[in-house]
């Protein structure tokens, strides 16, 4: 169940705003193109779920307004997040790694 996210406008592609990204990564879970599933809680918290393996970890905001995670104990990335969004429904979030261009896009479930 997507939440949080009535009061915000967005564009397909456009950039999360580092106020938003908060609200963008908390407002479900979401899942992967290859069934991978993750979830954010607004304390910092990520959990990760691929195959049934999960993995937990922490995210944040920099203050360049990037969003990062950390896995312990050493994997630390940072990505731009943009909006996915079809029909004028924002439907999930595109992370693209800062540093490999690598790009992963998540559907709200």
């Amino acid at each position: 169940m997507v939440k949080n996210l009535d009061g915000v406008s967005a564009e397909d592609g456009a950039p999360v705003p580092s106020e938003q990204i908060p609200v963008a990564v908390t407002a479900g879970e979401l899942v992967y193109s290859d069934g991978a599933t993750q979830t954010f809680t607004p304390d910092g918290a990520t959990r990760y779920v691929d195959g049934g393996n999960q993995t937990e970890g922490t995210w944040s905001v920099t203050d360049d307004g990037f969003f990062c995670s950390f896995w312990p104990p050493t994997y630390r990335a940072s990505y731009d997040l943009r909006w996915m969004v079809e029909n004028g429904t924002i439907v999930g979030l595109r992370f693209q790694d800062i540093k490999s261009k690598a790009s992963f896009n998540a559907c709200y479930t």
